[in-house]
């Protein structure tokens, strides 16, 4: 594995990077970086009005940015069969432009050791979107990422640039009361 170390100090100095995710190519930035969302959002060409997905290294991390959320999270994270993202209602400490307008953000626990390896390496969250421009098919190959976008980041994780991903998590939205919506299978 390639040293990191430089993407990471990068990440939290307020960079934007390419990188292979436990789903599909993602471009991300620390989660709490108002302006480094707002650089994702703009290289995206992305409406505002979109919150983001975030990932961490567990539930510990989970829950400085989740303060409250039903017990069945726990259970849904644990016999998830592929990834899973949970939109979790009342979100604190995140820049404000990853949320959506009701404060909720989807976030999933992710097992993929390059991306545990930045996040734990910035320990906080990190921004986890398509890297593709907004509306057009998100990559599941390196070389599928356009080139605007390739040379709007400040970095390119070199891990799997020849392995296909796999296709988007599974998203679902849970009230603090436990009521269970689908958003995408």
């Amino acid at each position: 594995m390639s040293d990191l170390k430089p993407i990471i100090d990068g990440l939290r100095n307020g960079d934007v990077i390419l990188y292979p995710t436990d789903t599909i190519w993602g471009i991300g930035c620390d989660a709490t970086n108002d302006e480094a969302c707002k650089r994702i959002i703009d290289l995206k060409k992305r409406s505002e009005n979109k919150s983001f997905i975030l990932l961490v290294d567990g539930f510990p991390m989970l829950q400085r940015y989740i303060p409250e959320f039903h017990e069945v999270c726990y259970d849904l994270a644990d016999l998830a069969t592929r990834p899973l993202t949970i939109i979790y209602p009342n979100a604190k400490g995140l820049a404000q432009s990853v949320l959506a307008k009701d404060g909720s953000i989807g976030i999933r626990i992710t097992n993929d050791p390059t991306c545990l390896k930045l996040i734990r390496g910035m320990r906080k969250p990190l921004v986890s979107t398509s890297a593709n421009i907004s509306e057009q098919k998100s990559p599941t190959r390196f070389d599928d990422i356009s080139e605007e976008l390739k040379i709007g980041v400040d970095h390119i994780v070199k891990e799997r640039l020849n392995e296909t991903c796999s296709t988007p998590s599974q998203i679902i939205k849970i009230s603090i009361s436990g009521d269970v919506k689908v958003i995408r299978k």
